[in-house]
Order: structure tokens, then C-alpha cells, then sequence
């Protein structure tokens, strides 16, 4: 569905190198702090931004060379766009209709109801989690086979956010030919979704990895600095200094649990990853 091959961009002293791939029937998360270049990454597939340098295929064609219609096939939700404040669900629906061959007015509308957004209701009225869900409802309105989703949940409280997710997953539900690629800072919001992660870090992916295998795989070591100096280290693939010793992020949480049975070992999740691979040394 989509692959990013060397891609680079500059923004003054910000820059841009990445490579990842999206195959069909996928559903990949793009993690790491704000700033990190998620939306930079999002905007170069979607031919928002014009890359310095790199390949971006979509849909097997040059991200430049999508005509329209083969953009009918894409869905797209980004966190700094939308309709006009001053339009209604329902006027939105009028637009979409003019856009989308597949699109469904009445689905659109009844599915815009049962989350809560009213169709008379100018958006400029509405709560950031509304528009938010209103974002990810036109994304999802004309049967996109892929889905480009730059921080659908950002800013919203554990319930609309989770309200989202549960859009989504229904959705991808419905066939198995669908890829989604999501980015987020808030990783959670990705661990029961998502079948891959990649993070990325001042323009650079640090690690792609299956997330049932960060979840089963990644710990985290909690030492002391003399059980520090006696550990083996081979694994270890971060380590930042806190005041009762050493917060270690590994990849082989069972080497450890067999050799160092008094070692206080948690459980890694996206978010823990994310701070052991771009806060520590």
C-alpha cells in the first residue's frame, strides 16, 4: 500500500530521513514525541509536502502522480485540517458527496448521529473531541482501502479517544484488504490496534518492531548500581539514570528473568519504549 524509501526533507535545522513500508491489510502506528516528524512523514505520503530527496509510492503509483481517482481509494484525518467552522455535518455531507463516488450520504449522516454529532450544528460549536470524531467519520465515509490518520486522538480525553478507536477498529473490521497508517504521541492509544510500530526520533525511524513482540519481549529493568555493574549488558538497548539506580529497556525480557531471578523487571509497553529509546543514553 505504501513505501517510503530514503525520504528526506529539511525544515532549517530539522531534518528528515526515513524509509518504511505499509502492506496491504496492515495497520501501522508511527510513534515518538511531538516534533519527532510524524506529520512530516504524513504529509510527504499524501503529497502535502514535496520531498528533498527518497521515493514515496502509494497505491503502487509515485505519491506525486495520484490522479483522482485513485485518491478515491485513500482516506485521510489530519489534527490541523478540516471544514470550515462556519459549515454543519450536513453541509459537509453536500461536499463529500461531490467528491467520493462511494460516498453514502445516509450512512454518513446516521453514523454521525449515533456518535453524537448533530447535522444542524455549525462545527464552530462543536467540542475539540467532536470534531475530532467528525474528522475520522469523513475519512471513513466513501470505503477507502487505505487510511492515513496524523494524531486522530489528540488532545481528547481517555473516553473519546477510546471511542475513536473503537470507530476504527469496526471499520477495519468490514475487510481485510484495508491498511491504516496512524501516527500518535499518546503510544496506549496504539498497543491494541496496531500489528507494527515504528518510532521515529528527530527525523530518523529508531525501531520497527511487531507489537505483540514489544509486548511480550520488551521489559524493563529496574537496578540498583551495584546490581548494575554486575549485569550483563549484551541486551540492553537503553539505559538512563534514575535515583534508586538504572532504568534499563531490553529486547529479551526472558534472558534476564532466567538469570537475574531478583531483578525487578516490569512490563514494556509503546510508551515505555518510547521514553527508553529517546530519553535515555
Amino acid at each position: 500500500m505504501i513505501s517510503v524509501k530514503n525520504l528526506t526533507k529539511h525544515y532549517g535545522d530539522f531534518s528528515l530521513n526515513v524509509s518504511l513500508e505499509i502492506p496491504e491489510g496492515r495497520i501501522t502506528g508511527l510513534v515518538g514525541k511531538n516534533g519527532a516528524g510524524k506529520s512530516t512523514v504524513i504529509k510527504s505520503i499524501l503529497g502535502l509536502v514535496r520531498p528533498d530527496g527518497g521515493t514515496v509510492t502509494v497505491l503502487g503509483k509515485d505519491a506525486g502522480a495520484l490522479t483522482p481517482e485513485d485518491k478515491q481509494h485513500i482516506g485521510a484525518a489530519l489534527s490541523d485540517s478540516g471544514f470550515s467552522n462556519y459549515l454543519t455535518v450536513r453541509d459537509c455531507a453536500k461536499i463529500l458527496e461531490k467528491l467520493y463516488d462511494r460516498f453514502d450520504r445516509k450512512a454518513f449522516l446516521d453514523t454521525c448521529a449515533r456518535y453524537g454529532l448533530p447535522e444542524n450544528k455549525q462545527l464552530q460549536k462543536f467540542s475539540t473531541g467532536m470534531k475530532a470524531k467528525l474528522r475520522v467519520l469523513v475519512a471513513l465515509s466513501h470505503g477507502a482501502k487505505l487510511l492515513i490518520m496524523d494524531e486522530p486522538t489528540a488532545g481528547m480525553d481517555v473516553e473519546a479517544r477510546n471511542e475513536i478507536l473503537d470507530i476504527l477498529r469496526a471499520y477495519l473490521a468490514e475487510a481485510e484488504d484495508r491498511s491504516v497508517l496512524i501516527t500518535s504521541h499518546i503510544a496506549t492509544d496504539l498497543e491494541g490496534l496496531c500489528d507494527d510500530i515504528y518510532l521515529i526520533h528527530n527525523g530518523k525511524i529508531l525501531l520497527h518492531e511487531d507489537t505483540d513482540v514489544i509486548l511480550s519481549d520488551y521489559a524493563v529493568l529496574k537496578v540498583t548500581e551495584a546490581a548494575f555493574a554486575g549485569l550483563d549488558k549484551t541486551y540492553l538497548l537503553a539505559r538512563r539514570q534514575e535515583p534508586y539506580g538504572m532504568r534499563c529497556l531490553t529486547n529479551q525480557k526472558q534472558f534476564y528473568m532466567e538469570n537475574y531471578p531478583g531483578l525487578v523487571i516490569e512490563k514494556c509497553g509503546i510508551d515505555d519504549l518510547i521514553l527508553g529509546m529517546t530519553g535515555g543514553k
